[in-house]
């Protein structure tokens, strides 16, 4: 799995991903973002240095996903997964397998426990994130359920660190 920062620039991609997640949106009971609201949304997500959003690339370079996440939060020490959407057309291929494990390697220093939400009545989610080896750790339905790892069952042996500055 190839990791890119996304900066401003990589906006219309990022929206090009959304469009061909549909069923993410309908899941949320609401419509895939306008390019001017990813805009804005990405724009907002940059001022914030805990935050690093990522587009996933294939070995072969296409784009088959992206990995929004917060790091201290909700408390210090913890890094939060906020969103890891896989394109329709490329889920159940191990994807967003390969996306966590390539995360939880690169954890910032300092990291106690990793959290993933889980938008709305999402069972799959859930489920993906179980089998990730995440326990449910908070419930704050019907908007969404937390799913959480400690760091020492989600960091293997060398990790290298994620930067939340970008690359």
């Amino acid at each position: 799995m190839n990791v890119t920062p996304l900066t401003m620039q990589h906006a219309p991609l990022l929206h090009t991903l959304y469009a061909a997640a549909p069923g993410y949106f309908e899941l949320l009971g609401t419509r895939v973002p306008t390019p001017e609201e990813v805009q804005r949304d990405v724009e907002i997500a940059l001022l914030d240095p805990r935050r690093r959003l990522d587009l996933l690339h294939d070995p072969a370079g296409q784009l088959v996903g992206s990995l929004d996440c917060k790091h201290d939060y909700p408390e210090p020490g913890d890094l939060t997964i906020n969103l890891l959407l896989i394109r329709e057309d490329r889920q159940s291929q191990r994807l967003g397998e390969q996306a966590v494990r390539d995360l939880e390697a690169r954890l910032p220093p300092g990291t106690t426990r990793v959290l993933a939400s889980v938008l709305g009545d999402n069972p799959r989610g859930a489920r993906f994130w179980e089998r990730q080896g995440y326990t449910f750790a908070l419930d704050a339905r019907p908007v969404m359920t937390w799913y959480a790892k400690s760091v020492a069952a989600a960091q293997p042996t060398s990790p290298k660190p994620l930067s939340l500055a970008g690359d």
